[in-house]
């Protein structure tokens, strides 16, 4: 009788075994994943910040919001990757700040 139960055993052991590694291996590709999603949203983010500044050093310096994001990044040094990124500049006038938003493609 005993070595029926330690034959039927073994195989629920080995199975909750490679179960506890399954389910370790998937929360460390979750955890992976999950990084890799803020990483990817922080940096639209900063992008998004960095074409902010950009446009009120270009009013501080001329007077003048940047009639468009290509004038931005040419004349301020944002560097956008624009596979990446979208980039939507909606300006309304000289004087308001125009409304900036980076979206990943």
């Amino acid at each position: 009788m005993n070595q029926k139960r330690s034959i039927w055993l073994r195989p629920l052991a080995l199975g909750l075994a490679v179960l506890a590694v399954a389910g370790t291996v998937f929360g460390f590709v979750r955890g992976v994943q999950n990084a890799s999603d803020s990483h990817r949203h922080a940096a639209a983010a900063n992008l998004e910040q960095a074409l902010r500044r950009g446009a009120a050093a270009c009013y501080a310096t001329e007077g003048a919001y940047p009639p468009s994001a290509a004038y931005l990044i040419q004349h301020y040094g944002i560097a956008v990757d624009t596979e990446r990124y979208a980039v939507f500049y909606e300006i309304f006038a000289e004087n308001l700040m125009p409304e900036i938003t980076v979206v990943e493609r």
